[in-house]
């Protein structure tokens, strides 16, 4: 079965908004479920207390399931690069949201791609969200009461880069605290299944000639100059079959962001603290399985 990668798109802000059901990186999240978005105590790191920050989305819903007929993943990250640590996960936050066909949100048939579409559909018609964040904010302005926040941290943030200078105006000042707003756009790895199809030692003699190319001392040139440095580094020090077939699989598409494979295997960049024991689903003790990285 082939692999859905992700790329990122620039596109009109409008496209991303939720009444389009977007996958989508940066900006604020684009939230399913209208009414009930999580707060800060269910954002916040578990190193600084800091809400986590919208990273990413992805619109995948279950076919199968009718409960699940859509059906969106939330990704947040704190952004306090000191609370990223090794092999270790608080500093994330993962949302499931889910919707019927038939709900209070949405209408049963699909959305028509134009600006001017059912633009009622938004969050702001159901509940208050933080100017900055984007998620729940039961707080506001003390001064123009305009203006909502999840958090006193955020609250703070605004106020020292701009809200202070137009609070109690109609004029709105920049958020730059987000990370950059794109479309995420899926696309078959229709190559990569014909060649695992059509040549069934060609993984082998790949990994064999990227061996010749590490004792070459070459390992380092990547074809994506902005590469991660942690890659970099690992393409030094790594000279185990693992990273030669991440590596090999990601030269194919260097620009992919997301890998989509539910059900499938995790593409793992090292033999080393790979997931061996997935705990079971709390809700109904069943077994887990993969679905994107």
């Amino acid at each position: 079965m082939a692999v859905d990668l992700g790329f990122v798109e620039k596109c009109e802000n409008w496209q991303l908004e939720s009444r389009f059901f977007p996958s989508k990186a940066g900006g604020k999240p684009a939230w399913l479920d209208l009414k009930n978005i999580p707060g800060k105590g269910d954002l916040e790191c578990e190193y600084c207390g800091d809400p986590c920050v919208f990273l990413c989305q992805i619109y995948a819903p279950y076919e199968e399931d009718s409960n699940a007929f859509h059906r969106t993943i939330y990704i947040f990250v704190c952004k306090n690069a000191d609370c990223c640590k090794p092999n270790q996960n608080g500093n994330l936050k993962v949302f499931r949201s889910q919707l019927n066909r038939i709900n209070n949100f949405y209408p049963a048939e699909p959305p028509v791609e134009q600006k001017d579409w059912r633009t009622d559909i938004d969050v702001s018609q159901w509940t208050k969200t933080c100017r900055i964040c984007g998620i729940l904010a039961p707080n506001h302005c003390g001064k123009c009461k305009m203006i909502n926040y999840c958090s006193r941290v955020h609250q703070v943030y605004d106020w020292k880069n701009g809200h202070k200078d137009v609070c109690g105006t109609e004029a709105k000042n920049d958020n730059s605290f987000l990370f950059s707003e794109y479309e995420i756009v899926m696309e078959s790895d229709n190559t990569a299944m014909e060649n695992d199809q059509n040549e069934p030692n060609s993984e082998e003699k790949e990994i064999e000639k990227y061996n010749s190319i590490i004792q070459d001392g070459k390992a380092g040139t990547f074809q994506n100059e902005d590469v991660n440095d942690d890659l970099l580094q690992m393409a030094n020090d790594e000279k185990d079959e693992t990273f030669a077939e991440f590596r090999l699989k990601i030269d194919n598409y260097p620009d992919q962001i997301l890998r989509y494979d539910r059900g499938g295997k995790v593409l793992y960049i090292s033999s080393h603290s790979q997931i061996m024991d997935v705990p079971k689903c709390p809700e109904c003790n069943g077994n887990r399985q993969f679905e994107f990285q």
